[in-house]
């Protein structure tokens, strides 16, 4: 900003400050000599009384002041200087003025820079007297200084004289500009802005009622409220669309519907006032049309825009007349949550607006839409989108992605599927087409979760899904088996869509594959592992670091462990290992999720489980499987004593959600046999990357089974054992014997204890 633009009243009050300086025999023109002269001013008056405030007094101070300050020697002609201060004021207001992007000085601004002065008489007598009334004053002053751009004049001026009466050079507001319509800089004119816009497909109902609304006489002011992505915006511009083609009632015929901002609004806004001086005029520029409609999206923010404290005056107050009045009608819209928690808090406004929910389209309704919707994009992306393509980005992301909502979040799958055709076209196509596959990849992408379609390799997959499992797990076929199933099952459609996809409980003793198997599980079908170690949630006060501790408790801020790692995993394994061990009101957590495959942390956010396999562990009744055949005669098998115990230990309710509980096996010797062949074949692979070959002799297999070999610990005896009996001996002839450069170790048994040969 090379000038500053000065107003008419300033530029006069600034001729007076020099005449009242020279009167006085004053050297330097000084900051109260400009206050003295602006309370002569009959709008600065009407303001101080309308705050109750006695100017007089004021006015009678700085005279007893300026009597203090010392005279020029009559008889000599007073060479007038400004003084440091009235400079320093003025370069703040014009350094305000630049920063707040303002073409116009006016008194309002030189008041905000006379407060802010340090050690200056007229500051400390304004905050003597104003004392906490400051902002309510400035803001009243600008009031008071508003004018309508059209009926302002400007005179440009630039002369050295004048420049220094102003303090520093520049222009004079005073001329006609002929510029009427500033509003309108800061609105939109929907009715102008349909080229790119996606046409409304049906929400008839809707459209007919917010017409309805418009039409009344009083308290003519749609609100729609609905949930992020369901087509609220899209529903204005679908009835400016109506408007300009002419399909609507006389009343609403060649109406104007003006798009406002609330952040425009305050974009610049400096000083207190600027807010309300700027939205007063817009309101009435848009009064002055003959058929105006103002469309504010988000219009929540309009309560508390522009306050400064608590009662004090917001824009969602200042609107208030102008809505009672009927002259405007306004649309707005919002959210189910910033209608709650803000708009729903002013009463007054409220009943101003009548409510128009916009409900979530169906699956139908938003094939329907995308169907008639797909012939833009096809255009834009030159692509081709067959028929299931869009009926699967529908039920796709209806099923997947559970943060957003129809018909936005369909939409957006189509759209990104476009793009990515576009750019990586299919070779020998004339028109790329879009199929099923192509919208369930990127589903895939977007989600993190797999939903691939059930095509002939994904068929192929589970159906060797348990003679994957089995080759990594022994002994435990039907515990296998019931696993798959519930996995095939639901990837066939058989199951509940409101469940996880499974929620097991596998019980049986420590070490015979409980966690191995879900480990197994998560990796044959691709998909993430979580795990969680239920004895860290013994204690009460553990179980909010699940879902998140409440509000005004530490770690409120963190979250849920559990929710934020299924909103991050959706598609995932989830592995509650020893969940006897958590605290009881972890099971009132759980009955939730088996139920509705939903869970809703500390903040109202939702997690999903439909795409979790919920995988629970237990050794619940594990020690009395082994006295099951104990005594004459006794005909109780090992699954129906640990079963009972499974029902002692959990509550029915929670019983009763699962989907199986799962019996795992005793460890046996042929199951021990396998489980060490494994582990040897693991350690061979290791010693492969040293090229060092291991061969186990007979005897040397048979003595690491028979000492691995237990049933109450299982498979991790086992694993004891080789890291305790045939490591070691490993260990030392790589580190420093004959194996430093690789070679064959043959391992016996020699003095009951293995040896290398």
């Amino acid at each position: 900003m090379e000038e500053t633009a000065y107003s008419f009243e300033l530029f006069e009050l600034l001729n007076s400050v020099k005449s009242f300086a020279v009167k006085l025999r004053h050297e330097y023109i000084m900051p109260e000599h400009l206050l003295r002269e602006a309370l002569n001013l009959g709008d600065i008056q009407e303001v101080f009384e309308d705050l109750n405030i006695n100017w007089k007094e004021l006015a009678d101070e700085l005279d007893y002041f300026l009597e203090t300050v010392e005279k020029v020697p009559k008889g000599l002609v007073p060479h007038l200087r400004i003084s440091s201060q009235f400079q320093e004021m003025m370069q703040v207001t014009i350094s305000n003025l630049v920063a707040s992007e303002c073409v116009e000085m006016n008194i309002p601004h030189i008041f905000a820079s006379m407060f802010s002065l340090t050690d200056s008489t007229a500051a400390w007598l304004i905050d003597k007297y104003l004392e906490d009334l400051k902002g309510e004053f400035l803001s009243r002053l600008i009031m008071a200084y508003s004018h309508e751009e059209d009926e302002t004049d400007l005179y440009e001026y630039g002369d050295s004289d004048r420049e220094e009466e102003a303090g520093k050079g520049g222009r004079i507001v005073g001329e006609k500009t002929g510029a009427g319509e500033k509003w309108k800089d800061f609105v939109v004119c929907l009715n102008d802005n349909l080229e790119n816009r996606n046409p409304l497909i049906g929400r008839e109902k809707e459209l007919d009622r917010t017409i309805q609304v418009l039409c009344r006489k009083e308290k003519n002011n749609p609100l729609h409220i609905g949930e992020p992505g369901v087509g609220k915006t899209a529903l204005v511009y679908g009835l400016a669309r109506l408007i300009n083609e002419g399909m609507v009632p006389e009343r609403l015929k060649d109406a104007k519907i003006y798009g406002l901002e609330v952040g425009s609004l305050l974009a610049g806004t400096q000083f207190r006032g600027d807010f309300e001086k700027r939205l007063k005029m817009i309101m009435d520029g848009v009064t002055k049309e003959p058929n105006a409609i103002i469309y504010i999206d988000e219009i929540h923010t309009l309560v508390g825009a522009g306050a400064t404290g608590e009662g004090s005056m917001d824009a969602s107050n200042m609107m208030k007349p102008y809505l009672e009045s009927g002259k405007i009608r306004f649309i707005g819209s919002t959210t189910y949550d910033e209608y709650k928690r803000h708009f729903a808090k002013s009463k007054g406004l409220v009943r101003r607006f009548s409510r128009i929910d916009i409900e979530e389209p169906t699956a139908e309704e938003t094939i329907n839409i995308l169907n008639q919707l797909k012939g833009n994009y096809e255009e834009f992306h030159d692509v081709k989108y067959q028929q299931e393509a869009i009926e699967y980005a529908v039920s796709g992301s209806a099923r997947h992605i559970t943060d957003r909502f129809l018909p936005d979040k369909a939409i957006d799958l189509i759209d990104e599927a476009g793009a990515f055709r576009q750019t990586h076209p299919l070779e020998g196509e004339e028109r790329n087409v879009i199929d099923k596959g192509l919208i369930a990849e990127i589903l895939s992408k977007v989600c993190k979760v797999d939903a691939v379609s059930m095509n002939k390799d994904s068929i192929t997959m589970l159906d060797t899904l348990q003679e994957r499992i089995s080759a990594r797990i022994y002994g435990q076929d039907e515990a296998i088996r019931i696993v798959t199933e519930a996995v095939q099952m639901s990837k066939a459609g058989l199951t509940d869509d409101n469940k996880p996809l499974a929620s097991l409980l596998f019980v049986g003793p420590t070490g015979v594959g409980k966690t191995e198997l879900a480990k197994a599980l998560a990796e044959e079908l691709g998909i993430g592992l979580v795990r969680f170690d239920m004895s860290e949630y013994a204690e009460k006060h553990t179980v909010a670091k699940l879902i998140g501790s409440p509000a005004g408790y530490v770690g409120y801020e963190d979250g849920g462990l559990l929710t934020d790692a299924i909103r991050k995993t959706p598609d995932c394994v989830l592995l509650l290992d020893e969940i006897e061990k958590a605290h009881p009101d972890i099971f009132n957590i759980l009955l939730q999720v088996m139920d509705y495959a939903s869970l809703t942390d500390n903040r109202g956010n939702r997690a999903d489980f439909r795409n979790v396999v919920l995988i629970m562990t237990s050794n619940a009744g594990a020690r009395y499987a082994r006295q099951a055949n104990v005594g004459f005669a006794s005909n109780v098998s090992a699954g129906s004593a640990m079963m009972k115990q499974v029902k002692k230990t959990f509550q029915p309710e929670f019983i009763n959600r699962l989907s199986a509980t799962v019996i795992f096996n005793d460890m046996d010797r042929k199951m021990a046999s396998l489980i060490l062949d494994r582990k040897l074949r693991l350690l061979e692979d290791k010693l492969k990357v040293r090229n060092i070959t291991l061969r186990l002799g007979e005897d040397a297999r048979d003595y690491l089974l028979s000492e691995g070999f237990s049933r109450e610990y299982g498979a991790r005896e086992m694993e004891r054992v080789i890291s305790s009996r045939l490591k070691p001996i490993l260990m030392r002839e790589i580190l420093f014997g004959s194996l430093k450069d690789g070679g064959e170790a043959e391992v016996i048994v020699s003095d009951n204890s293995l040896v290398i040969k």
